[in-house]
């Protein structure tokens, strides 16, 4: 699937990545990454997350936020 093909809001993978960076969709030549703007071709090739990844990401984002707490 390409950039270009996903719903405003969508998040997802960069395809062939190795990292886990998540990014969404802000609108049809940028995504957020960690709240700031990355600019994005509409044929770059991206893996959209499933909503047990996604659950799973803010579960990670949480705990993490958490463990800044203590």
């Amino acid at each position: 699937m390409t950039f270009q093909q996903l719903e405003i809001g969508d998040y997802f993978r960069i395809a062939g990545m190795i990292s886990d960076c998540v990014y969404r969709k802000a609108n049809s030549s940028h995504c957020s990454l960690n709240a700031l703007l990355q600019p994005i071709r509409g044929e770059t090739e991206v893996t959209p997350l499933t909503f047990a990844e996604i659950t799973n990401y803010f579960a990670l984002k949480q705990e993490f936020l958490q463990s800044l707490r203590q």
